[in-house]
């Protein structure tokens, strides 16, 4: 079912995307020769117009083919060259690139506005002012690897009722309490009582020093998360205050990856691709609708900045090269900027089969 889940998803974020490139230009009169779902080879396709519209066999990305994006002789001095890409003026041909990005963001928006309209579980910390927060509760955000807690079968997501020691009973725990009681009991075991879903169980743990320092702990981040209904007005602001503020943070977090690579210090190993993602896609599916609409719109938005990163093939490399041509006042070499994109794209989808080589690796070790 996770998997039916996330191909649905990609496919919904894709759509938008590429629509946001297909509909920005056709409303700048360029013409759009084939809007397709999925990557070749092709299933079926159909025309309508101008536009062929198609289905293509894999399911893990799709395409707007735009006369004249990537330019050729047809393109620079054929027929119908005034209606090319490569002939639009240049706010125009960035707002086509843009819009993809543009998309993804909005349809992020959508989604966080729409959990908070249904129910959105939040930081109590970070609920809106004034908000009303109901069912608050002490939630496992992080399970360090090899630590107590991961051993006693502790997940994300789980919220904690209740610590239990043969001595000492703790109900309804906040997250002081919780570190306060595990640091007490240290080398004890202690039961932890946890709703998962709608299941409840328990899991033994003993509190060991020097999974986060010297004090005792079995290896857990804690927050507490309740949930925040909003009037549909009061969700769309809020919704886009959280959309301006993940988008922000997420491109901070690209900025650390690149900064890591080029110092040699990335951890390869901590990058999820699509198999690590159906995993948590899952998780976010039976957590709830209100998790899954997040998690989809957190995907949403790493696509939005991903997109515009300056590499070739994406459409951050495309606003690249035309920010180039725009200062040099002249066009680049067709014949560069294609080789550049084939490159950029056979670098992405290797550094991608490495990604999910990574994944399945890491699950075949657990």
């Amino acid at each position: 079912m996770s998997i039916v889940i996330f191909i649905v998803s990609l496919a919904v974020l894709i759509l938008v995307h590429e629509f946001g490139h297909f509909v920005t230009a056709k409303k700048a009169g360029i013409r759009v020769d084939e809007f397709g779902i999925g990557f070749p080879p092709k299933l079926f396709g159909k025309k309508y117009g101008e536009t062929e519209y198609s289905f293509n066999l894999i399911p893990f990305g799709g395409f707007v083919r735009i006369f004249g994006e990537n330019p050729d002789e047809e393109a620079a001095a054929g027929p119908d060259k005034a209606r090319s890409f490569a002939h639009a003026p240049k706010m125009t041909q960035a707002a086509v690139i843009g819009a993809g990005v543009f998309f993804n963001f909005l349809l992020a928006w959508l989604l966080i506005s729409a959990g908070f309209i249904s129910g959105m579980p939040v930081s109590v910390a970070s609920a809106p002012a004034n908000a009303p927060v109901r069912d608050a509760r002490v939630v496992v955000t992080s399970v360090e690897e090899g630590s107590p807690a991961e051993e006693a079968g502790l997940a994300v997501g789980d919220a904690l009722r209740r610590l239990e020691t043969a001595g000492e009973r703790y109900e309804n725990p906040s997250v002081a309490g919780i570190q306060d009681f595990v640091a007490r009991h240290g080398g004890e075991e202690i039961a932890v009582a946890y709703t998962r879903g709608k299941e409840e169980g328990e899991a033994r743990a003993v509190p060991e020093v020097g999974v986060f320092g010297d004090t005792p702990a079995i290896g857990i981040a804690m927050d507490e998360i309740g949930i925040v209904e909003l009037l549909p007005h009061r969700a769309l602001y809020e919704g886009l205050k959280m959309s301006l503020g993940l988008t922000g943070a997420i491109a901070a977090a690209f900025g650390g990856l690149i900064a890591d690579a080029f110092t040699g210090n990335l951890a390869f190993e901590t990058l999820t691709g699509p198999v690590g993602i159906v995993g948590l896609i899952g998780d976010a599916a039976g957590l709830g609708v209100a998790y899954l609409l997040s998690f989809v719109a957190f995907i949403s938005l790493n696509l939005a900045v991903l997109n515009l990163l300056p590499i070739p093939a994406l459409d951050g490399g495309r606003l690249f090269f035309l920010l180039i041509e725009t200062v040099k006042g002249s066009r680049l070499s067709p014949k560069f900027v294609n080789t550049a994109h084939t490159a950029g794209f056979i670098a992405l989808i290797l550094l991608m089969l490495a990604i999910t080589w990574n994944d399945v690796a890491r699950i075949v070790a657990n």
